[in-house]
Protein backbone atom coordinates (compact mmCIF):
# COMPACT_ATOMS: atom_id res chain seq x y z
CA UNK A 1 0.00 0.00 0.00
CA UNK A 2 1.54 3.66 -1.12
CA UNK A 3 2.75 5.79 2.09
CA UNK A 4 4.31 9.16 2.60
CA UNK A 5 7.21 9.75 4.83
CA UNK A 6 7.68 13.30 5.88
CA UNK A 7 10.42 14.24 8.49
CA UNK A 8 10.07 17.18 10.41
CA UNK A 9 11.75 18.67 13.75
CA UNK A 10 9.74 20.07 16.16
CA UNK A 11 9.48 23.83 16.75
CA UNK A 12 9.73 25.46 20.10
CA UNK A 13 6.35 27.26 19.50
CA UNK A 14 4.43 23.51 19.25
CA UNK A 15 6.26 23.01 23.15
CA UNK A 16 4.73 23.37 26.39
CA UNK A 17 7.45 25.10 29.13
CA UNK A 18 8.46 21.37 29.79
CA UNK A 19 9.23 20.96 26.09
CA UNK A 20 6.87 18.47 25.49
CA UNK A 21 4.65 18.84 22.11
CA UNK A 22 0.98 19.78 22.74
CA UNK A 23 -1.62 17.28 21.43
CA UNK A 24 -2.69 20.49 18.75
CA UNK A 25 0.65 20.37 17.16
CA UNK A 26 0.31 16.69 15.95
CA UNK A 27 -3.07 17.50 13.90
CA UNK A 28 -0.79 20.23 11.65
CA UNK A 29 1.60 17.36 11.06
CA UNK A 30 -1.13 15.36 10.25
CA UNK A 31 -1.42 17.88 7.67
CA UNK A 32 1.98 17.92 6.46
CA UNK A 33 1.93 13.94 5.83
CA UNK A 34 -1.36 14.10 4.01
CA UNK A 35 -0.28 16.84 1.60
CA UNK A 36 2.91 15.10 0.98
CA UNK A 37 0.60 11.74 0.38
CA UNK A 38 -1.33 13.49 -2.46
CA UNK A 39 1.52 15.34 -3.97
CA UNK A 40 3.76 12.02 -4.13
CA UNK A 41 0.64 10.84 -6.17
CA UNK A 42 0.55 13.92 -8.54
CA UNK A 43 -2.01 16.08 -6.88
CA UNK A 44 -1.79 19.24 -4.48
CA UNK A 45 -4.70 20.79 -2.79
CA UNK A 46 -4.14 23.53 -4.96
CA UNK A 47 -4.59 21.04 -7.87
CA UNK A 48 -7.98 19.57 -6.02
CA UNK A 49 -9.52 23.39 -5.16
CA UNK A 50 -8.73 24.30 -9.26
CA UNK A 51 -10.59 20.95 -10.00
CA UNK A 52 -13.50 22.49 -7.42
CA UNK A 53 -12.89 20.14 -4.83
CA UNK A 54 -12.32 20.18 -0.99
CA UNK A 55 -11.44 17.49 1.32
CA UNK A 56 -12.83 18.23 4.48
CA UNK A 57 -12.17 16.88 7.84
CA UNK A 58 -15.67 15.02 9.00
CA UNK A 59 -13.76 13.65 11.82
CA UNK A 60 -9.84 12.64 13.65
CA UNK A 61 -8.62 9.99 16.09
CA UNK A 62 -5.48 10.04 17.82
CA UNK A 63 -3.47 8.40 20.36
CA UNK A 64 -0.70 9.64 21.90
CA UNK A 65 1.65 6.70 23.04
CA UNK A 66 5.00 8.50 24.08
CA UNK A 67 5.65 12.36 24.14
CA UNK A 68 7.18 14.13 21.24
CA UNK A 69 10.19 16.80 22.85
CA UNK A 70 11.13 20.00 21.62
CA UNK A 71 13.94 19.80 18.90
CA UNK A 72 13.50 16.10 18.02
CA UNK A 73 13.21 14.92 13.94
CA UNK A 74 10.20 13.17 13.68
CA UNK A 75 8.84 10.85 10.87
CA UNK A 76 5.25 11.31 9.96
CA UNK A 77 3.88 8.62 7.71
CA UNK A 78 0.36 9.00 5.95
CA UNK A 79 -1.55 6.35 3.42
CA UNK A 80 -4.82 6.20 2.71
CA UNK A 81 -6.74 3.84 4.28
CA UNK A 82 -10.46 3.28 2.94
CA UNK A 83 -11.55 5.21 -0.19
CA UNK A 84 -14.65 5.77 -2.23
CA UNK A 85 -15.98 8.14 -4.67
CA UNK A 86 -17.19 10.41 -1.54
CA UNK A 87 -15.27 9.75 1.69
CA UNK A 88 -11.97 8.17 2.18
CA UNK A 89 -9.60 8.03 5.63
CA UNK A 90 -5.66 8.21 5.81
CA UNK A 91 -4.18 6.53 8.34
CA UNK A 92 -0.87 8.19 10.43
CA UNK A 93 1.39 6.89 12.43
CA UNK A 94 4.56 9.18 14.10
CA UNK A 95 8.12 8.25 15.20
CA UNK A 96 11.04 10.21 16.59
CA UNK A 97 13.51 9.13 13.28
CA UNK A 98 15.79 6.83 13.90
CA UNK A 99 13.48 5.16 16.89
CA UNK A 100 10.62 2.29 15.85
CA UNK A 101 8.76 3.08 18.78
CA UNK A 102 5.77 4.43 17.90
CA UNK A 103 4.66 8.45 19.81
CA UNK A 104 1.45 8.60 18.11
CA UNK A 105 -1.10 6.85 15.29
CA UNK A 106 -4.55 8.36 13.97
CA UNK A 107 -6.83 8.48 11.59
CA UNK A 108 -8.72 11.43 9.77
CA UNK A 109 -11.78 10.83 7.83
CA UNK A 110 -13.02 12.89 5.12
CA UNK A 111 -15.44 13.73 2.61
CA UNK A 112 -15.44 14.96 -1.25
CA UNK A 113 -16.86 18.80 -1.61
CA UNK A 114 -17.20 20.96 -4.10
CA UNK A 115 -16.11 24.72 -3.19
CA UNK A 116 -19.86 25.36 -2.01
CA UNK A 117 -19.70 22.43 0.29
CA UNK A 118 -21.88 20.06 -1.07
CA UNK A 119 -20.87 16.56 -1.16
CA UNK A 120 -19.71 15.62 -4.89
CA UNK A 121 -18.42 12.51 -6.57
CA UNK A 122 -14.80 12.64 -7.44
CA UNK A 123 -14.04 11.94 -10.72
CA UNK A 124 -12.46 8.16 -11.87
CA UNK A 125 -9.16 9.60 -12.34
CA UNK A 126 -8.86 11.43 -9.60
CA UNK A 127 -10.31 8.68 -7.27
CA UNK A 128 -7.78 6.20 -8.87
CA UNK A 129 -4.61 9.13 -8.53
CA UNK A 130 -5.74 9.41 -4.90
CA UNK A 131 -6.47 6.00 -4.11
CA UNK A 132 -4.56 3.25 -6.21
CA UNK A 133 -6.00 0.24 -5.58
CA UNK A 134 -7.85 1.18 -2.72
CA UNK A 135 -10.29 2.86 -5.79
CA UNK A 136 -10.99 0.00 -7.03
CA UNK A 137 -12.22 -2.02 -4.38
Amino acid sequence: MAEAVTSLRVRYVETDQMGVVHHSAYLAWLEVGRTEYLRRRGLSYRDLEGLGIRMPVLKVELEYLRPALYDDVLRVSARLEAASAVRFSFAYEVRRDGEEALLCRGRTHHAATGLDGRPRRLPPDILRTIGGDLAEA
